[in-house]
C-alpha cells in the first residue's frame, strides 16, 4: 500500500491526534452538516477542513484520508436505497479482524459502528431496520464492496474542484442485494415510535 503523501497544508496537522476510529468519529460529529442542495458540492478533504462543513460522502472521504494517514486503507462503502430515499456512504475500518464504520450523518441511527462485524454484509444489515422514510417504509436495498481510494490519484485530498468522479465510480461499482423482491414485499413498516425517533437530527438547517 502506498503511503499517505506528504502535505504542506497546515489543515492536515490535526490528523496526527485523530489516531483511533472513535476520535475520527468525534471529529466528524463536530463538523456542521453541509446543507447545500443535493448535488451542490463534493469537496475534497482539504476543502472540508477549510470550510468546516460536510455532507455524508465528504465526511466519508475525510475519514478515509485520516485512516490512510495512520496506515490503514482508505475504504468507502455505499449503502444504496430506493429512489425516494438518499444513499449513504460510510468509511470502513478493521480492528482485530472485524469490520467497523465511521459515518457523517445528521440522523441518529446511521452513525458509527463498532468493529464487531465478521463480514461487510453483517455490518450493512446493522443499518437496515433504522433506514426508513417518514411513512415507515424501509428503503435500504443493496451495498457495494469495499471501495479503495488508492485507485485514484492523490489530488482528491487537496483539489479545489468538486470530486464527483469518486462517488460516481462508487455508485457504478458492483452492488449486492440485501434481499430478493419477494422478501422486500414482506417487510414491515417502522413503528410510529421509531418514526418519531428517526426525526431527531444533530444539526438544524439555518
Amino acid at each position: 500500500m502506498r503511503k499517505f503523501p506528504e502535505q504542506k497544508n497546515k489543515e492536515f496537522w490535526v490528523f496526527k491526534r485523530l489516531n483511533s476510529p472513535s476520535k475520527i468519529q468525534d471529529f466528524l460529529n463536530a463538523i456542521p452538516i453541509n446543507f447545500g442542495a443535493r448535488g451542490d458540492s463534493c469537496q475534497s478533504p482539504l476543502r472540508v477542513l477549510r470550510n468546516n462543513k460536510a455532507q455524508c460522502v465528504e465526511g466519508a472521504m475525510l475519514a478515509a484520508a485520516i485512516f490512510w494517514y495512520h496506515g490503514q486503507k482508505p475504504l468507502l462503502l455505499d449503502l444504496r436505497t430506493t429512489r425516494e430515499d438518499d444513499d449513504h456512504v460510510v468509511t470502513l475500518f478493521r480492528y482485530n479482524n472485524r469490520w467497523g464504520a465511521v459515518s457523517k450523518t445528521n440522523h441518529a441511527v446511521l452513525h458509527y459502528r463498532d468493529p464487531i462485524y465478521a463480514t461487510i454484509r453483517e455490518l450493512v444489515l446493522s443499518y437496515f431496520n433504522e433506514y426508513f422514510l417518514d411513512n415507515g417504509k424501509k428503503t435500504l436495498r443493496s451495498y457495494s464492496a469495499p471501495f479503495s481510494l488508492l485507485n485514484f490519484e492523490d489530488d482528491w485530498l487537496t483539489t479545489d474542484e468538486n470530486i464527483w468522479g469518486i462517488p460516481e465510480e462508487l455508485d457504478d461499482s458492483k452492488h449486492y442485494d440485501i434481499a430478493d423482491k419477494k422478501t422486500i414485499q414482506f417487510l414491515r413498516k417502522a413503528d410510529l415510535l421509531e418514526i418519531e425517533a428517526g426525526k431527531i437530527v444533530e444539526w438544524r438547517k439555518p
